[in-house]
């Protein structure tokens, strides 16, 4: 049974740091682009950041680059967001997807955002409260 479990979500002041993980399991094929996403109260569902399973490429989101680190262990089929400096505006629901068929996620240079445009799978998501 294809499983996208995050964890490592909670309360953090302004300022914090918070490390998410999400565990893959599940899968009979290969899949190449993990990604995060989150979604705010009230917002659209938004591109954080995406590695690639095999190369270890990186892509960040505008908002969240020089903040945060995204990391993979394939060993552990694991992907960790390491999001330093947290905003109040980063508090948001954040999700794990992954594609079987993109090595990367898809994202809008101009615009300094990423899509979610053939993200296949995804988990349930963690809470991320960033407040005082």
């Amino acid at each position: 049974q294809l499983q996208l479990v995050e964890s490592g979500g909670g309360l953090v002041q302004p300022g914090g740091s918070l490390s998410l993980s999400c565990v893959v399991s599940g899968f009979t094929q290969p899949y190449y682009a993990i990604g995060w996403f989150r979604q705010a109260p009230g917002k659209e569902r938004e591109g954080v950041s995406c590695i690639n399973r095999n190369s270890g490429d990186t892509i960040y989101a505008d908002s969240v680059k020089g903040r945060s680190t995204i990391s993979r262990d394939n060993a552990k089929n694991t992907v960790h967001l390491q999001m330093n400096s947290l905003k109040p505006e980063d508090t948001a629901v954040y999700y794990c997807a992954v594609s079987t068929i993109q090595a990367m996620c898809f994202m809008r240079s101009d615009l300094g955002i990423i899509e979610e445009y053939g993200m296949e799978y995804w988990g349930k998501g963690t809470v991320v409260t960033v407040s005082s």
